[in-house]
């Protein structure tokens, strides 16, 4: 790994649903997914809390989008992987498989 990445298993799993969703992840989005993809119901304050630190790290940003009439009006904040947020999921992906390797490999 280019450098010492620290991200929980709750981080690096929401940064996965949010690379999955693409352009509409969103807080109800991604916890939606979760449950789907892991069967684990996360609280949708872990799931915000989770990503603005994901934010503070620069794995994703975010922009409001448009208001709508499901959600009384109210505007949602869209959740998008950046380039280094990418870059760390693929480098956390390299260093399991290495690992795993070796362990099928004994």
């Amino acid at each position: 790994m280019s450098g010492r990445i620290y991200l929980g298993e709750l981080e690096e799993l929401i940064l996965l649903m949010v690379a999955l969703i693409d352009k509409e992840a969103y807080g109800v989005s991604i916890t939606a997914a979760l449950e789907a993809q892991t069967g684990r119901v996360i609280s949708i304050s872990a799931v915000h809390a989770a990503l603005h630190r994901l934010e503070e790290k620069g794995f994703v940003k975010s922009k409001m989008g448009g208001a709508s009439m499901e959600r009384g009006g109210r505007r949602k904040r869209l959740f998008q992987i950046t380039a280094y947020g990418r870059q760390t999921l693929e480098e956390l992906r390299d260093v399991r498989n290495m690992i795993w390797t070796q362990i099928l490999n004994t």
